[in-house]
Formats: structure tokens, sequence, C-alpha cells
């Protein structure tokens, strides 16, 4: 269509892809909301090819709609048009530093759609500068930690950080029974393999430190 074509050509720029590598140690407890980082990033309240057109119409007329091409960037992923969602998501990041209030909420959605497209080890850089980023000991890092670096096969991290999960909120992560309930917002295959790290953590619980 049009408009795609105009964005391509005249909006987009492309960034290499970060590497994971190593995470720090887990902290003992995980306890802050985060609530600013955890959230959907919306600039438009329409959905389907509304939404599309509303978006790009915004970022058409505004090189620096942030939060319009975040969500643009978001649409193109879950539709399968992962280039373009890397572009527009790299655009954002070229154009923001780590003190943007955009930032974290940026890379913590990027993630997930890196994630959602097959790129885990992508989705881990995204969360771990965060994690990096600043002193805080958010309550969506275990859980999310734990299933990238199991999907990366790197299980015994991942047995770490869901311990962090355990002793911070015991009563809600020591089985799978609330995973529906604590993450609405992840797919059945999501809280499928959390619960394949929790067995691994139940069969042999680490030690604190």
């Amino acid at each position: 269509m049009p408009y795609r074509r105009s964005l391509l050509s005249a909006l987009l720029a492309v960034a290499g892809a970060a590497s994971a590598q190593s995470l720090p140690k887990p902290a003992e407890f995980y306890f802050d909301q985060d609530a600013n980082t955890a959230r959907a990033i919306v600039a438009v309240k329409e959905s389907g090819d509304a939404a599309t057109d509303k978006l790009v119409r915004l970022v058409e007329r505004d090189p620096r709609a942030h939060e319009a091409t975040a969500q643009l960037a978001h649409i193109a992923m879950a539709a399968g048009r992962v280039d373009l969602g890397r572009q527009l998501y790299a655009r954002v990041l070229g154009n923001i530093d780590r003190s943007h209030g955009l930032w974290r909420s940026l890379a913590w959605n990027y993630g997930w759609d890196l994630f959602r497209a097959g790129d885990a080890e992508g989705a881990l850089a995204q969360w771990r500068a965060l994690v990096e980023s600043r002193n805080i000991t958010a309550s969506w890092m275990p859980p999310t930690l734990a299933l990238a670096l199991w999907t990366l096969g790197r299980k015994d991290e991942a047995v770490q950080w869901y311990a962090a999960a355990v002793r911070s909120e015991p009563q809600l992560w020591r089985t799978p029974d609330r995973y529906a309930q604590l993450l609405p917002d992840w797919r059945d295959s999501e809280r499928a393999a959390l619960a394949e790290v929790q067995a691994a953590w139940a069969q042999d619980p680490p030690a604190w430190p």
C-alpha cells in the first residue's frame, strides 16, 4: 500500500541487533511494580487498519512521534512483518536515550515483540539493558528473564531467576496454579514454558545467595 511504501522509503533506518551475553546475578527480592515499564505503548485507541492508517499519518507529520512509531512497530511485528517492526523500533531507539521517559517501556515492549518473533536472544538483550540501566528490582524481571533464558537453553540461569520470584512472593510463584492470573498477557505456550522452569526449580531449589 502507498503509506507503507512511503514509510519504508522516507522514515526508516536499520540498526544492528544487540547481543544479550551474560546477565547480572539475581538479587534476593523483586518487589518493585515498575508500572511505567511494563505497559503497552498506546498512541491511538483504534485497532486494525484504522489504527495503522492513523499512526502512519502521525509519524509522517511528525518524525519525532515516538509513541506512534512504537505502536506501529508493535502492530507490524504482531502481523508478522518483523523486519519492518525492527526498523521502526530502531528508529525510535536511535532518537531517544535512556533518560527519556519512553525508553524503559520501549525496551520492554520491543523485547516481547522480539521474543514472540522467535528471537529470544534479541529479547533478552532488551531486557538485560533494563536490568542494568537502573537500580530497580522489578517484579516482572524474574519470570520474564527465566522464560527467555529457558528458551535459550540457559536452564541453570533460568532456575536461578525463577528462584528470585519464589523468594519474593512464595505464595504466588511456588506452583504454576496462578499463572493465568499473574501473567494474563502471556501466551499459553509461554506460561507452559515457565511451568517447566518451575518444575526444574521445585526439583532442586537453589540456595541463596
